[in-house]
């Protein structure tokens, strides 16, 4: 028998696009999206996020408004469905600056929700001072808008996910979490529905909540001399360190793991209690995950900038939170 390789080729393109059926005996692998994960795309997202137009990204100012808006086109070329009509949800921090938390959903089959998170806010422009945040936290942002476009492109090959996705650039973390306690407050009161089904998401539908706060930074490594690292903040119980190791093994990433602020009881406590977007979830009793590569001497630095950043690591650090997530969801 002939065969057209070709044609093949065809059926695969056709499918990719319209997410039409495999062809029998095709393997969906989260392989096909690795090409997504590159420096380049990464290198630009930060970029746009720490360029002059966003002026440091304070929440309320002009410079906000232009990261918000090209979030909300990100999640839309992406393929995310915005919950009532809108990506932007916007509300008053407590000191009443208007902010907004960017949503997009990825539609899976089960009753169940994963929030994947990473604020986007900083500190501005400060006495003519700009605060560009490259570290902290637009490698955050680009991370979680590069798993996004992952999720979905290999949602139109055919994958399934047993949970949906909500994807959330949250704003006013510089405000006592002012993102990620509107985000709780909404699932809280019944006001974020699922733009696919209708229905209200409830809190006893949330199955777990993963932070990403700084993820770009190389300069403080867990172990000398090993600046590919990655740290996992969690509850043992809770976290799946098991499915992250098997992740790691993945060929090509094979990151430093360590599941605490160097090895530091009460800063772990400190970080993964206290200060960062996953604080309102854990307070309700949500399984909830951090990664991090840590504060190093830049973070909120006006050299914490673009340059700075080591994007063939982060790349390495996006692939495995990729990884990791496809395996518990």
């Amino acid at each position: 028998m002939k065969v057209n390789f070709l044609h093949i080729a065809f059926l695969l393109l056709v499918s990719a696009v319209s997410g039409a059926a495999q062809p029998k005996g095709y393997v969906i692998s989260a392989r096909n999206a690795e090409h997504l994960a590159g420096e380049a795309a990464l290198r630009d997202h930060v970029a746009f996020l720490t360029d002059s137009l966003c002026a440091g990204r304070a929440t309320g100012t002009l410079g906000s408004t232009w990261a918000i808006s090209a979030i909300g086109q990100e999640f839309k070329s992406s393929g995310l469905l915005p919950a009532d009509g809108s990506y932007y949800r916007g509300f008053r921090t407590d000191a009443g600056r208007t902010a907004h938390n960017v949503v997009g959903f990825l539609p899976g089959n089960g009753p169940k929700y994963v929030v994947i998170a990473a604020h986007f806010d900083h500190l501005g422009t400060l006495s003519g001072t700009m605060y560009p945040g490259a570290d902290s936290n637009a490698s955050g942002v680009a991370a979680m808008l590069t798993m996004a476009r992952m999720f979905k492109h290999l949602q139109n090959l055919g994958k399934t996910y047993a949970h949906t996705l909500i994807f959330v650039a949250l704003d006013a973390k510089e405000q006592s979490l002012g993102g990620s306690r509107q985000l709780w407050r909404e699932i809280e009161s019944g006001f974020l529905r699922d733009p696919k089904t209708g229905r209200t998401v409830l809190p006893e539908d949330i199955d777990r909540m993963v932070n990403i706060d700084q993820v770009g930074g190389t300069e403080a490594p867990v172990h000398k001399g090993r600046p590919d690292y990655l740290i996992m903040l969690s509850e043992p119980a809770d976290g799946r360190r098991d499915i992250l190791h098997i992740a790691n093994m993945t060929p090509g990433i094979g990151l430093d793991l360590d599941f605490s602020y160097y090895g530091s009881k009460d800063f772990t406590r400190l970080f993964y209690r206290s200060i960062s977007d996953q604080k309102p979830f854990l307070e309700a009793g949500i399984p909830s995950v951090m990664f991090t590569s840590g504060i190093t001497l830049r973070t909120n630095k006006a050299d914490d900038v673009a340059a700075s950043l080591d994007y063939a690591i982060l790349r390495r650090r996006v692939l495995l939170m990729f990884y990791y997530l496809v395996r518990i969801i």
